[in-house]
């Protein structure tokens, strides 16, 4: 007979208790190992207490496990974790009910357990239940432990999550079969079968063959299927101003040149190039037709369009895809949205007869989505409802909102994916779509996500893309999902940070970091604020409590905070209640806030696009600003093109720096001639150029350049 024998805690999790025998010949821990310490061990005479190493295996008596962190891992019940609130055996057995079991394809068990682990921890603080996943080689269980009513609530959540047919669902040993059901009870194991029909059924499933050659032959026929009845669409609603179709070629190109350099091309790659619209070069220009929009532009207080809005709004009124490339803070999101506005204003199709959305902006994070948001309200045109989905949310709040109605959904790739998937959204409906910032979306691997999302919205949209940089994947991105778009540059073609910002590159040793970031602390002044960007979220976190224990008022943002704690850190440092924000490339796009005085780069980041990107966060809005770089012996691949970079602006170029750049150039020269097939041998990184170009660098002459 075991010394210990299993029982379940009012939440189904196993716990176990010394069998009832008169004389235990060995002590067995319940739970941990013999050299675990300061864990909570059990009660004596309803006292809690800890008990390590050896004297743990000395005691006697009706001890009580509290395991609540997963197997051999106690916690009491004030950490927390797992036991935080439970009562031990004998206690409300009545609420208990066996553990249900839901078998799963393996390809589904990711939707169970969502990125991170996000999705079962929501489904158990919505569920009370406790959730358990065993994935096997084909297919997974979904093990439930609860009360009847918190597992039938978790099975019917976890199937509703399971798109309908994609998994086989049965309860299992101690399931819901199994309740009230003794040996003669005709249920078998939680199966309706016997035992003979269970393994005559249970062979290897038929392979099925599927021919991707007829599949990819008929694409377009299942095309055409697909979007056959498709109601009417209209794109085209500019009618130019007088006074700028009197505009000579010679005045558009003086206007262009002298607002920030401005090129736009056609992209159609057959037939003849379509003419460029002139640029509107006033609001009234470019909206005399909509009142409505004027009376909220004249609400803001603007007096003028930026280059970029100047030489969009003609091109996005007229219809046409567009690609936009500019830097953050250059007025990119009123570009789109204005004439999105109008877009959704003019479909043939009456508001109250479309079947969802109008309109879906993608971007990648979620302080930007809420930016996003925030203009789109600023700017309210006819009642338009808008929404922002996001990773992080409340997800069943943005489904009600969603099934409430809407007309604008602003989305991060990931959390709009899942709604697409479980059919939770309908993207169908959706006539003009915007993808913002899709570099960054692409650096942050969303590919995927964004492939999807496009495969169930209209062929025949309108499309819109931005972005601040013009690598391949996004030059592949555009080619795929605009049809015959323009372009439009706006500043130099070349990648160099804003001519505004003081650039400072200090070469050092790793460990000495630290005490560079604490003098450069001690010497700012009290109207200065500062972002102290950092390569890695556990980084974030160390030093940001380092100047929390100096006394410094900080506030840290990167990915793994919560979506609350996030937006607090933001709004503190945007009102300056601290003038310092330690964060991870998280915040080098889309923030506004134009008071940052100081960039300090921690950790050089991983390309030379994202160095650009953090600089831009000062010298904003005609202020000047300054940045500082520590530079490792560990960043030398990014010395050449750090190098030009500076060089480009008028910085001054320290001497270890192109010492460092000589050696890497040198490395990789010799790499090349050890591996002549590879050329690039960095992953296929195309490192610093000397002609200017850059990684994905903009070159005029490659518009694709696939």
């Amino acid at each position: 007979m075991s010394d210990w024998e299993d029982e379940y805690d009012e939440e189904g999790t196993a716990i176990q208790k010394p069998a009832a025998k008169s004389a235990p010949t060995e002590w067995k821990l319940p739970c941990g190992d013999s050299q675990s310490k300061n864990v909570f061990f059990g009660t004596r005479n309803g006292t809690r207490f800890g008990a390590s190493g050896k004297d743990r295996a000395d005691r006697r008596g009706d001890y009580i496990c509290w395991r609540g962190g997963g197997e051999g891992r106690p916690f009491p019940p004030s950490t927390g974790r797992g036991g935080e609130g439970r009562r031990p055996f004998g206690y409300g057995k009545s609420d208990f009910s066996p553990p249900v079991t839901i078998t799963v394809e393996n390809a589904s068990v990711g939707r169970v357990i969502g990125r991170g682990g996000a999705k079962i921890r929501e489904l158990e603080e919505s569920t009370g239940a406790r959730i358990k996943i065993n994935k096997g080689e084909y297919e997974g269980e979904v093990v439930i432990f609860g009360s009847s009513a918190a597992q039938q609530k978790a099975k019917e959540m976890i199937e509703d999550l399971v798109a309908d047919g994609s998994s086989r669902f049965h309860s299992g040993p101690g399931g819901m079969a199994d309740h009230g059901r003794g040996a003669d009870g005709g249920l078998k194991n939680g199966s309706v079968w016997s035992a003979a029909e269970t393994q005559a059924a249970s062979g290897a499933p038929a392979r099925v063959s599927i021919d991707w050659n007829t599949i990819r032959e008929n694409k377009e026929k299942y095309e055409e299927l697909k979007w056959k009845d498709l109601p009417p669409m209209k794109k085209k609603f500019y009618t130019e101003a007088e006074s700028v179709s009197i505009l000579t070629a010679e005045e558009v190109s003086e206007w262009r040149k002298e607002n920030n350099n401005i090129f736009v091309d056609d992209l159609k790659e057959e037939g003849e190039k379509r003419p460029i619209p002139n640029p509107c070069r006033t609001f009234l220009e470019a909206f005399e037709l909509y009142p409505e929009i004027m009376e909220n532009i004249e609400r803001v207080g603007f007096a003028k369009p930026t280059p970029i809005q100047s030489q969009a709004w003609p091109v996005l009124l007229s219809g046409e895809d567009l690609i936009g490339i500019a830097q953050t803070g250059t007025g990119k999101t009123l570009a789109y949205l204005l004439p999105g506005f109008i877009h959704m204003d003019g479909q043939p199709v009456p508001r109250a007869e479309r079947s969802g959305p109008g309109m879906l902006v993608l971007t990648p994070t979620r302080e930007l989505a809420l930016q996003i948001e925030t203009e789109c309200n600023k700017y309210r045109y006819k009642g338009y409802k808008s929404i922002c989905i996001y990773g992080g949310g409340d997800r069943r709040g943005q489904i009600n909102l969603v099934k409430g109605g809407v007309d604008i959904v602003i989305a991060t790739p990931g959390r709009l994916n899942d709604l697409q998937m479980n059919e939770l959204i309908s993207l169908c409906s959706i006539t003009y779509l915007v993808l913002d910032e899709a570099d960054r979306m692409l650096d942050m691997g969303f590919e995927p996500q964004i492939m999807k999302i496009l495969l169930d919205i209209r062929p025949d949209r309108q499309t819109v893309m931005t972005s601040a940089t013009w690598p391949t994947g996004v030059r592949r991105l555009a080619k795929s999902y605009l049809k015959n778009p323009m372009i439009i540059y706006v500043g130099t073609l070349d990648l160099a940070a804003v001519n505004t910002v003081q650039q400072t590159v200090l070469i050092v040793h790793e460990e000495e970091k630290k005490s560079y970031v604490f003098d450069f602390i001690q010497n700012m002044l009290p109207e200065d604020k500062v972002i102290i960007f950092v390569g890695k979220k556990l980084m974030a976190d160390d030093l940001s409590s380092d100047m929390c224990l100096q006394g410094l008022a900080v506030q840290s943002l990167h990915g793994d905070r919560e979506q609350c704690d996030r937006e607090e850190a933001l709004k503190d440092f945007k009102e300056s209640r601290v003038r310092i924000l330690v964060a991870t490339d998280l915040a080098s796009r889309g923030l506004d806030v134009h008071d940052i005085t100081h960039v300090f780069n921690f950790d050089f980041p991983r390309n030379i696009e994202e160095y650009v990107h953090r600089v831009g966060r000062t010298g904003r809005a005609g202020r000047s600003g300054t940045a500082v770089s520590l530079v490792t012996r560990d960043d030398w691949r990014m010395a050449p093109e750090l190098i030009l970079i500076l060089g480009r602006t008028g910085q001054e170029v320290p001497e270890e720096l192109v010492l460092m750049a000589e050696r890497y150039e040198k490395h990789k020269r010799e790499k090349d001639m050890c591996n002549p097939r590879g050329g690039q041998g960095h992953g296929g990184r195309g490192w610093g150029r000397r002609d200017g170009g850059g990684r994905g660098g903009r070159d005029r002459g490659q518009n694709w350049g696939l």
